[in-house]
């Protein structure tokens, strides 16, 4: 069974009625690392539809979450705004209302083309709309208690001037430089002083917030949350999920989500992908390299609670020929159905054979078609073939590493006139021999029966077809790479390289 269908009869046995729900906060690039927690929460939202339960699934944006420091992609300007909340910073770009929507509006667009459909929830505007306003109140009321919990759980002691909320300076607009004094009930307004020097009274209703380990269980019971995917970073011991927990029940009165931990993606030779260092392969990046359905199986595929390791050069290649495999594979069947962002029929071309019919025929649409033709392929969902090989352009732009490109060369290469009378033999041989509509695997042989004759290494044979061709000594597979071309055309161009 899937983890995701495991999940889903856990919660509809829970007999509650079901929230899914997600949390990034937008201070950078929203990321590939960051889509594991959308497409976890979504599996199970999927699964619960299936089985005929409609749950709300939200996915809620920290939009007032503090700028923690001036991060490497931000120029310097940025120092004057650490500590205030994001939805209350200029945006990088000037597009954008805010600093939260400059890293919101990329992410959101991103979730359309993966089809998840969650409901988005932007934090500064559960705050300023008073929906936190009670949490508050009972989290000051509350406050020895909640630090009590919070010392219990991380073995460390709570500072005598810790409070649970963190008023919003009205002078610099910082929450993270202000102390706060006391609080009106009734008024709901909480008393400060800055380091700036200002001292003065802030609503409860976005004139500040609470802490992450505080925040966290509040929303819980705001949004009446009862599944929700986390990073293991929050599953540690003495974690926000611990505190959170006793948090959410013993102060709030509302029982912990059903929740599922998982593992980090990090980046090949890169390690954990991370917005605040700049290591990020945002999602935009790769849904202009792979298709949504292909993104969203990479990282079903894995269990949960394993680590995801992302090489989007040629290891990536892989993935994409599983998918393409993964419907009549028990195994891998339940993945690919949870990957689905749109029926559509498959396309069984191998993606590496794609990559360099792309290669092949300039990009051309028509001789696309023609060159997998050749090679054996059935043609016929024209859209698809023609969808997925724009993908491999991006691929072969953006990721591939220089030996897997070439060009077809419009004449014979200068490099040729450097071939063994051995190598030219072989050409003329594989010109004399060739026939239209051979199979790759019936060049390759053809190939392998010329070197014996010859006595020449395989290696001197296909070099000599790669100069021939490419005017470089390696290149795609050889059989592949001749089935796919115009058999008149390698003819011709064989016995120019001999003459």
């Amino acid at each position: 069974m899937h983890w995701a269908d495991e999940v889903a009869e856990r919660l509809i046995a829970s007999g509650r009625e079901l929230v899914v729900c997600t949390g990034i906060t937008p201070s950078g690039e929203i990321h590939v690392g960051n889509l594991r927690e959308m497409v976890t929460a979504d599996a199970a939202y999927r699964v619960l539809r299936e089985r005929g339960v409609t749950p709300k699934f939200y996915y809620v944006a920290d939009t007032a979450d503090p700028l923690r420091r001036v991060y490497p992609f931000l120029d310097e300007s940025y120092a004057q705004h650490v500590g205030k909340p994001l939805s209350e910073i200029p945006c990088p770009c000037g597009d954008h209302p805010s600093y939260a929507e400059h890293f919101l509006a990329p992410f959101l667009e991103s979730l359309g083309e993966l089809d998840i459909a969650a409901e988005t929830v932007r934090v500064d505007e559960l705050y300023r709309g008073g929906q936190y306003t009670d949490a508050i109140i009972a989290s000051l009321e509350n406050r020895d208690r909640i630090a009590r919990i919070i010392d219990e759980e991380t073995g460390k002691k709570t500072a005598a001037k810790w409070s649970p909320f963190a008023p919003r300076c009205n002078r610099c607009g910082r929450i993270s430089a202000t102390v706060m004094k006391g609080f009106d009930k009734e008024a709901a307004q909480v008393e400060y002083e800055c380091e700036c020097g200002d001292r003065g009274w802030a609503s409860m209703a976005g004139g500040g917030k609470l802490v992450w380990r505080v925040d966290w269980p509040a929303r819980w019971n705001i949004l009446k949350v009862t599944y929700e995917p986390f990073g293991k970073d929050h599953a540690s011991r003495g974690g926000s999920f611990a505190t959170g927990k006793r948090i959410s029940e013993e102060v709030f009165g509302y029982p912990s989500p059903d929740h599922v931990i998982y593992e980090w993606i990090s980046l090949k030779g890169m390690g954990d992908m991370s917005s605040s260092k700049g290591n990020v392969l945002t999602i935009k990046q790769m849904l202009e390299v792979v298709p949504p359905d292909i993104l969203r199986y990479f990282i079903l595929r894995t269990p949960a609670r394993k680590s995801i390791v992302l090489d989007p050069g040629q290891p990536f290649l892989r993935v994409i020929d599983e998918y393409d495999r993964a419907a009549a594979s028990e195994e891998s069947k339940r993945s690919f159905e949870l990957s689905s962002v749109r029926q559509a029929p498959a396309v069984e071309v191998p993606y590496r054979h794609l990559v360099s019919v792309v290669q092949m025929a300039a990009n051309d649409p028509d001789e696309i078609l023609n060159a997998l033709k050749r090679s054996g392929y059935d043609t016929s969902h024209r859209e698809e073939i023609l969808a997925r090989a724009t993908y491999a352009r991006r691929w072969l732009e953006t990721f591939a590493p220089d030996e897997v490109k070439f060009e077809l060369q419009d004449t014979l290469p200068a490099a040729a006139s450097q071939l063994s009378e051995g190598q030219k033999k072989a050409l003329l041989m594989l010109a004399e021999r060739l026939t239209a509509g051979m199979s790759a695997d019936d060049i390759h042989q053809l190939i392998y029966a010329i070197k014996d004759e010859l006595h020449l290494q395989p290696k001197d044979v296909f070099e000599a077809v790669y100069i021939a061709l490419l005017g470089k000594p390696r290149g795609p597979r050889a059989g592949w790479f001749l089935s796919a071309l115009d058999t008149d055309f390698i003819r011709k161009r064989f016995r120019e390289a001999v003459a």
